[in-house]
């Protein structure tokens, strides 16, 4: 059984004194690939940092977060756009647009994550994105131009059943992580109406640790209990769904198989 982890900030402070312990501990859970995406112009070399450490198991993506994206938003776009022709990444991401905490700069994020949207056309790669709060108008912005053209994932999807069918027969996937393991979320349900092959995992580490360890840091190595949950709702082995989901996020990343 192998499992992939679509979605983990691995190389964030949070790790830095146990990251091969994490390492390691993602192994021993048949983690068998780490994908990371990208925050800000800051975040990219310590992402190649880990990514160089353990290559093969960890590959980067190139993006600018939405909670990222500020007056100076050109500039660092600019800045990211110049090593997207130097390094190979995974993916485009992390990009999309978020009205959850503040909504001072939403026409820059719109005008950014449609940058990245041009990117993903250009060099062929898949689209990491986070809809908080944005999901709606999301949705739109591809219909309107991009979905025929570009692939990707709804990162860290908690959306509703309709948003869930729009979001699949655009071709995008569901990225699933541990909220689907919250009683309260509604997703579990979501999910039971939603076929395993159009989902891959995430753990989203440091953030969203699922049950049994929610409140605490999470790691890649918890992607097995979103796995069981999926299994759980969808009466399947954990190894029916590492399976699909694995092979899911082999086609979409494009990724070699071991």
């Amino acid at each position: 059984m192998m499992l992939i982890d679509t979605h983990a900030h691995l190389y964030l402070p949070h790790f830095e004194n146990d990251i091969d312990r994490v390492i390691g501990n993602a192994k021993m859970n048949n983690v068998g690939r780490i994908l990371m995406p990208n925050i800000d112009v800051r975040s990219v070399d310590p992402m190649l940092r880990v990514c160089s450490a353990y290559p093969g198991l960890c590959l980067p993506m190139l993006g600018l977060h939405p909670t990222s994206v500020k007056a100076d938003y050109a500039g660092m776009l600019k800045t990211l756009e110049g090593l997207l022709e130097k390094e190979n990444f995974a993916a485009i991401g992390e990009t999309g647009m978020d009205a959850h905490w503040d909504t001072s700069f939403m026409d820059q994020q719109k005008r950014s994550f449609i940058t990245h949207l041009e990117w993903a056309e250009e060099t062929g790669l898949p689209v990491v994105i986070h809809s908080r709060s944005t999901m709606d108008t999301i949705i739109r912005i591809l219909k309107d131009g991009y979905s025929k053209k570009i692939t990707g994932v709804f990162h860290a999807f908690s959306g509703s059943e309709e948003q869930a069918r729009e979001i699949t027969e655009m071709g995008f996937m569901l990225g699933i992580g541990g909220v689907v393991t919250y009683p309260r979320s509604g997703l579990a349900e979501v999910i039971s109406k939603i076929g395993p092959e159009h989902i891959i995992l995430e753990t989203d580490a440091p953030y969203l640790t699922p049950v049994p360890f929610r409140g605490k840091r999470n790691e890649s190595a918890h992607l097995v209990y979103i796995a069981g949950k999926i299994a759980e709702i969808k009466g399947l082995t954990i190894e029916q769904v590492a399976e699909v989901t694995t092979g899911n996020a082999h086609r979409l990343f494009k990724l070699k198989r071991e």
